[in-house]
């Protein structure tokens, strides 16, 4: 992930936001490369540690980098060189629809070093978004989901890992949203999610021996990301192509 990494500020609701930029691989060989969306990547709970550098969201914004996506991984308001203070989802959500906003402008990447001479760029404002979460990440997306829909400019798709149900409301969620969640989750409990999801008949796909942090399962989410967009075999081919 280093060797993507590519952190800059951009101005925000409150001040500056400090964001990750992650391309893919295929860019960096060749600027024709049709990219095939965007992603935003939502960290923890900033006030419990939480950054854009957590393990989890870092190996989100791979996955979907190895399935064509530019990934961008905001540090909420108050972490890092982000301003502003903790706001308990209300703050964190406008920031998270000015990165939207911000990531959907042309102009955004024309005047950025490394995507200048990349040709999606010229089309960023219609290419699909996709938004994902860890834990207090994923509160705030499922809030951002819905705020998008509203204003008329869904997201592609919703991706939730140690989906935050029973700490903080969720708002309702498409019924193809992509629940990820740990079977050993001691933070927050399999059965919470189990019972969020079930009105919904939402499909929650389990992470067997997995803690909240996904300790040594870090795989496992990458590869259910990419599966769910490749299908496995597809996916196998890219295990052996790293």
């Amino acid at each position: 992930m280093n060797s993507r990494l590519n952190v800059i500020s951009i101005d925000g609701v409150v001040g500056p936001i400090e964001v990750s930029v992650d391309f893919p691989d295929d860019l960096k060989k060749n600027p024709s490369f049709p990219v095939r969306g965007l992603a935003l990547i939502a960290h923890p709970h900033p006030l419990l540690g939480g950054t854009m550098d957590n393990k989890v969201a870092q190996t989100m914004a791979r996955a979907f980098n190895h399935l064509g996506y530019v990934s961008v991984r905001p540090n909420f308001r108050g972490v890092g060189g982000s301003s502003g203070v903790h706001d308990n989802g209300i703050g964190e959500l406008d920031d998270l629809l000015h990165v939207t906003d911000w990531m959907r402008t042309p102009a955004t990447w024309i005047n950025h070093a490394k995507a200048m001479h990349h040709d999606w760029v010229h089309s960023a404002n219609i290419l699909p978004l996709v938004v994902s979460g860890f834990s207090f990440g994923s509160f705030v997306g499922s809030h951002l989901v819905q705020k998008l829909a509203e204003l008329g400019r869904p997201a592609e798709k919703l991706v939730m890992v140690g989906s935050a149900t029973g700490k903080w409301e969720l708002a309702p969620v498409p019924e193809d949203t992509i629940l990820i969640h740990g079977e050993m989750d001691e933070t927050i409990p399999l059965i919470d999610v189990f019972n969020w999801a079930r009105p919904q008949e939402l499909t929650v796909q389990v992470v067997p021996g997995a803690d909240h942090f996904f300790h040594r399962k870090l795989h496992c989410i990458r590869k259910i990301i990419v599966g769910e967009w490749l299908g496995m075999q597809d996916y196998r081919k890219l295990q052996h192509e790293d």
